[in-house]
């Protein structure tokens, strides 16, 4: 059995977020460089990250984490101030998608269909009182459709990629369930035909969670990804 669709759309943004980085690049801070502007110098943006050549702005992380918060539901969560812990959670979703997409862009493959990209764009307004509603959280910060839909098309595109890898082998076998209630029967509560289900969809759930941290490591193995920001760098032991 796969996970369930609604599931896996539902998660994935944890199971994009499983696993810390390694192989980052050592990296000191760095700035865009400044625009000149009546004379005096502008400064145009922060670098964040570097993610396999591509550069992930501060305001480009910001977007994205508020994107992703209105995707769980918090439209008014969205608009507080972000605090450097939640960029930094934000951050490894924005790596993992990055890498995903680019490693599919090398062989050409797995690009969205149009008609799942408007999908995610109708549930994302749908967060929303109102289209002017959407429209002047877009405004509010710097953003318009079009890069609300390159970040859901990412997102999209990253998912079923991830899906591709480990959906199969997440499957769980009736024994299996089986044998988890009957070693866990005791908290479970009820009999088994009235656990099965979802017994049968939590095993699944934290097999693709394993699954996706395995499937991380590979991916970020070898990545080249430097953090420049300070909040984005890695605290080692």
């Amino acid at each position: 059995m796969a996970a369930p669709r609604g599931a896996r759309t539902g998660l994935v943004l944890g199971w994009l977020l499983l696993v810390p980085l390694t192989g980052a690049w050592p990296a000191a801070a760095e700035e865009r460089p400044e625009e000149p502007s009546g004379g005096e110098g502008r400064l145009l943006d922060r670098v964040v990250a570097i993610i396999e050549n591509q550069v992930l702005t501060l305001s480009e992380l910001e977007f994205e984490t508020r994107v992703a918060l209105v995707q769980r539901g918090g439209v008014r969560a969205a608009e507080a101030p972000l605090d450097e812990q939640t960029l930094k959670v934000a951050l490894e979703l924005a790596i993992n998608q990055r890498l995903l997409v680019a490693g599919a862009d090398r062989l050409k493959a797995f690009q969205a269909e149009r008609s799942e990209v408007e999908a995610r764009l109708r549930s994302f307004r749908d967060r929303f009182e109102s289209e002017p509603a959407l429209l002047d959280f877009l405004a509010r910060h710097d953003a318009d459709l079009e890069q609300l839909t390159v970040v859901l098309e990412r997102s999209v595109r990253a998912e079923r990629i991830l899906d591709s890898r480990i959906r199969l082998r997440a499957q769980v076998s009736e024994a299996e369930v089986r044998r988890f209630w009957e070693q866990n029967k005791a908290t479970l509560g009820g009999p088994y035909e009235s656990v099965r289900d979802a017994l049968k969809e939590r095993l699944v759930r934290e097999r693709y969670s394993e699954l996706a941290k395995e499937e991380f490591g590979r991916v970020r193995a070898n990545a080249r990804v430097r953090r420049v920001a300070p909040f984005a760098r890695e605290t080692r032991p």
